[in-house]
């Protein structure tokens, strides 16, 4: 029996304007958690969502990311920046060396409200749908111009992503 060893820069990637997902330990591998490293473009919004039967971990490697990760006292359905917990609990800001655990049925989200790329080590449990979701999405995305909001939408389905507020990409603009 042996390990995985994944150098630097090395594992499947996945590339399109709104992602840049490196694979870097599948189900295949072995790992009870799929394992990515994934490139967070300015103006991206994942969206509150929650997943009923995974588990997720992030850690910020490089840059800073707006986070939360429980229920609020009311989920509203266009944005979830304002959210708050029962407890007071509301989005932090974080930056490099922080972290994220998400159990099952958790509300969570992220976005990069900055002007610099952010990079992170995602894990989810069990493995494989989120590799066969990064796969799926990055074939829609890639597919023309526009999204197919409905072939996202069985995605989700397929895949255990309960979409509380929508998922946005906005680039800043260049002037």
């Amino acid at each position: 029996m042996k390990g995985l060893i994944v150098p630097p820069g090395q594992g499947r990637k996945l590339l399109t304007k709104a992602q840049d997902v490196t694979f870097k330990v599948t189900g295949a591998d072995g790992g009870f958690a799929s394992t990515f490293e994934v490139v967070v473009p300015p103006g991206f919004n994942v969206g509150a969502h929650v997943h009923e039967h995974s588990t997720e971990f992030f850690y910020v490697l490089e840059g800073e990311l707006d986070v939360f990760a429980f229920e609020p006292v009311e989920r509203t359905p266009e944005d979830w920046r304002d959210w708050k917990s029962p407890d007071g609990d509301q989005i932090l800001r974080a930056g490099a060396g922080s972290c994220m655990f998400v159990p099952t049925g958790t509300p969570h989200a992220f976005t990069n409200a900055t002007q610099a790329p952010v990079r992170m080590l995602f894990q989810a449990s069990p493995p494989p749908d989120h590799e066969r979701y990064f796969e799926e999405i990055c074939e829609i995305f890639a597919d023309g111009r526009t999204v197919d909001s409905g072939a996202v939408q069985r995605l989700r389905d397929r895949y255990d992503v309960h979409q509380i507020t929508p998922l946005t990409f906005e680039p800043p603009t260049t002037t």
